[in-house]
C-alpha cells in the first residue's frame, strides 16, 4: 500500500512540475514581441504575442519621402519583419519545452507533423499554414527621388485652382 501511495505522489509532483513549466512557457509567450525599423528609418512597428500589431510610428519624413502607396507598402514590410522577429522568439520559447523531432514552427502553424496532403483542400490544393505570402517590393522611383513632398505638391495644385 505506501508503495502505491509514493507512486502516486510522485505522479502527483511530476504532474505539478508540468504544470509550472506549462505556465511558464505561457507567460514567456504572452511577452513575446518583436520591432522593426524599416531601411530609411522612417518607419518602426512593434508587434506582440501572435504577430498582433501594438505600435506603429511614422517619422514627419516618413510623409515626404514616400508617396502614399510605397509608404503603405514601406509598413507592410517593415510590420512583416517584425512579425517575423516575434515569430522566431515563439519558435525559440517552445524549442525549450518541445521534442527534440517537433518543429515549433509547424506546430504553430498548426500542421505539427502532418504532410501537406493530409491538411489539402482537395486533391489539387494545398494550404500552407506557416508562410505568408511574399510582398512585392516596391522600387523607389524618380517620384520618390523628388525634392517636393507629394504633400506639398497635393496643396500647391490646391491652391493654383
Amino acid at each position: 500500500m505506501d508503495d502505491h501511495r509514493a507512486q502516486v505522489d510522485e505522479l502527483l509532483a511530476d504532474y505539478r512540475r508540468s504544470r509550472e513549466q506549462l505556465a511558464s512557457v505561457q507567460r514567456e509567450l504572452a511577452a513575446v514581441s518583436g520591432q522593426a525599423t524599416s531601411p530609411d528609418g522612417t518607419v518602426t512597428a512593434t508587434v506582440g504575442a501572435g504577430g498582433k500589431l501594438t505600435s506603429l510610428e511614422l517619422s514627419e519624413l516618413a510623409y515626404r519621402r514616400h508617396r502614399p502607396e510605397q509608404l503603405a507598402e514601406l509598413i507592410l514590410r517593415t510590420v512583416a519583419t517584425a512579425a517575423a522577429s516575434a515569430a522566431e522568439d515563439t519558435y525559440q520559447t517552445l524549442s525549450t519545452v518541445l521534442p527534440a523531432a517537433t518543429d515549433p514552427a509547424a506546430l504553430v502553424a498548426g500542421t505539427a507533423d502532418l504532410q501537406p496532403a493530409e491538411y489539402a483542400l482537395d486533391d489539387t490544393e494545398t494550404v500552407d499554414l506557416g508562410r505568408q505570402p511574399a510582398r512585392r517590393r516596391v522600387d523607389d522611383d524618380e517620384d520618390n527621388e523628388q525634392r517636393e513632398s507629394w504633400l506639398d505638391s497635393e496643396l500647391i495644385d490646391r491652391r493654383v485652382r
